[in-house]
């Protein structure tokens, strides 16, 4: 091997490795290490390596990646680290530990959901105990059916094991007799006041002139709300906290509203329902929580809950607050996806261009990918941004080895091969699993085959175009001629994808909404799951198309 083939060696894989910028004092230090000799040289060597890493750093990853298949897949095995990432001990474990999740039922679980299923599951499993799936279904206009059967399959699919389920619906009964007790201790009371002047007041620290009411007349008047006897915004019954707490949302919050709603899960009719502060109290109580992990943005709840939690007598959960996680360019709030759905922007929950689990399960993540990230990214009280570079390449790592290569031809142009030569090619399905097999394909005398249009136009006249695992062609002028019995230097020479004369016609779906359109080489119709299209990236193989999962 030439010492500049040794140096594009160097540069290519150190690209490869850092997402396609090659460095050049990490490639001279490795030539340096693999040839002692080449120290007298050092100032030919950086002057080369400067030369070679540049050309490298002018290709994108698939080339990078596709060079590599071809001249040096032994660089390509990878050498895992043997390193276990670990979530923090939880504090004040005494023996088995219960803790919940609690998405409410608007819609099938989201990327965002999956850390706090993980997480909690992690936990559970660690200590041993309960992981109760908690639905919060108690805002009537904000739930849709569909959710109830989804969210269960989508921890499922996740590996999270739930040990027992409850639906908030179903507990309102109990709602009430705990607002009655309180009521009767004098702890709530029902207020008729008009919304503004509440609220005014509450932000004053002023208070409402009923919080020091009869519990009697407060006893009575909750029952008439709980039998629909008043109009919403009539009354609203508050727990009575701290009036100069210096948080204004803190003092006398209110903990029931009037609805006056047909439940779409179970059909009845319902008045009255519990705000998410205290039906979360009385629950997280009732059902036993040892520790709660939740966001930051649940703070100022924890400290209105904790009200609930004296009054009684109750001796609250063990409480962490971890970091918000942005998540750029994912779209997950359900109210703009039932609206996309509706337009027909959506196909459906699961969508290649959103990210619900049910989305990204069809697109071929992998449910280890989401766990791994979540627990490398640990327990965090800092706000942080979810890193899609991170979680893909994980993912990679996931579903490489079972994933068969397949030729795509993006803007294909037919050409012909020139030479009168019988040709045939057998290209493996995995350069490092030759275990998948191979697709053989039988071309016969000049034949045919798809190239892109931008492969093509990338080739001088008088170039030399490399077909993979095929042939090295000549080009002169619109003619390809096979290059024969000759020994043509690679380093310059572009290597390309092809497809068969007989190629069907194919189309790949992308997150952002575009297709891109082509052929496929034909044998694609034996490959089932993942597969990765040789220089464009990884997909999941449908009937007839394929869906984009990431480079």
């Amino acid at each position: 091997m030439s010492l500049e083939e040794v140096v594009r060696k160097h540069a290519l894989k150190n690209a490869f490795d850092h997402h396609g910028r090659a460095e050049v004092k990490a490639v001279v230090s490795k030539i340096m290490a693999e040839e002692p000799s080449a120290r007298t040289r050092a100032k030919e060597i950086l002057s080369l390596v400067g030369k070679v890493t540049t050309e490298v750093n002018s290709l994108d990853i698939s080339a990078i990646h596709g060079e590599l298949e071809e001249k040096y897949p032994e660089l390509l095995v990878r050498v895992k680290k043997v390193q276990e990432h670990r979530l923090p001990d939880l504090k004040n474990v005494h023996g088995k530990v219960v803790m919940r999740m609690a998405p409410s039922p608007s819609g099938p679980l989201h990327i965002g959901h999956s850390r706090m299923a993980i997480l909690n599951d992690e936990y559970v499993k660690r200590y041993g105990g309960e992981l109760i799936l908690r639905l919060e279904d108690t805002n009537a206009d904000n739930i849709d059916p569909f959710a109830y059967e989804q969210i269960p399959r989508d921890l499922e699919w996740l590996g999270v094991k739930v040990t027992r389920t409850v639906i908030q619906s179903d507990r309102l009964a109990i709602y009430y007799d705990e607002a009655r007790k309180l009521i009767g201790k004098g702890h709530m009371y029902v207020c008729h006041c008009d919304r503004e002047s509440f609220k005014n007041s509450r932000q004053q620290g002023i208070a409402c002139p009923h919080r020091e009411s009869d519990p009697a007349g407060n006893l009575e008047a909750f029952d008439m709300m709980v039998a629909g006897k008043f109009s919403s915004g009539e009354a609203v019954a508050v727990l009575k906290t701290d009036m100069k707490h210096q948080n204004p949302s803190v003092r006398d919050w209110i903990s029931f509203r009037i609805g006056k709603s047909r439940h779409p899960r179970t059909g009845e009719n319902i008045f009255l329902f519990p705000t998410m502060n205290f039906s979360v109290a009385v629950d997280d109580h009732l059902l036993g929580l040892t520790h709660v992990i939740r966001g930051t943005d649940h703070i100022s709840n924890t400290d209105k809950q904790s009200y609930i939690y004296s009054y009684n007598g109750w001796t609250p959960p063990e409480y962490f607050h971890y970091g918000f996680i942005s998540i750029p360019d994912a779209i997950m709030k359900t109210s703009i996806i039932k609206q996309g759905i509706v337009s027909g922007r959506y196909k459906g929950w699961d969508d290649v261009q959103l990210h619900t689990l049910m989305a990204m399960k069809r697109r071929g993540y992998s449910p280890e990918t989401f766990r791994r990230y979540w627990i490398e990214s640990g327990l965090r009280v800092q706000n942080a941004t979810f890193s899609w570079e991170i979680f893909n390449s994980m993912n990679r790592e996931n579903v490489d080895s079972g994933a068969k290569r397949l030729f795509f031809v993006t803007s294909p142009v037919k050409i012909r091969i020139g030479g009168g030569t019988d040709m045939r090619a057998s290209i493996p399905f995995h350069p490092e699993h030759r275990e998948l097999g191979t697709r053989d394909y039988e071309l016969g005398s000049d034949p045919e085959v798809f190239v892109s249009s931008d492969d093509l136009d990338s080739v001088v006249d008088g170039g030399i175009l490399r077909l993979k695992d095929l042939c090295n062609l000549r080009r002169n002028g619109n003619s390809f001629e096979l290059e024969q019995g000759k020994d043509i230097s690679l380093k310059s020479v572009k290597i390309v994808q092809w497809c068969p004369a007989d190629s069907p016609d194919f189309k790949v779906l992308r997150p952002d909404g575009s297709t891109d359109t082509g052929v496929i080489e034909p044998l694609h119709s034996s490959v089932r799951g993942i597969s990765q299209f040789e220089r464009y990236g990884y997909v999941r193989l449908e009937k007839g198309y394929a869906l984009f999962l990431h480079n």
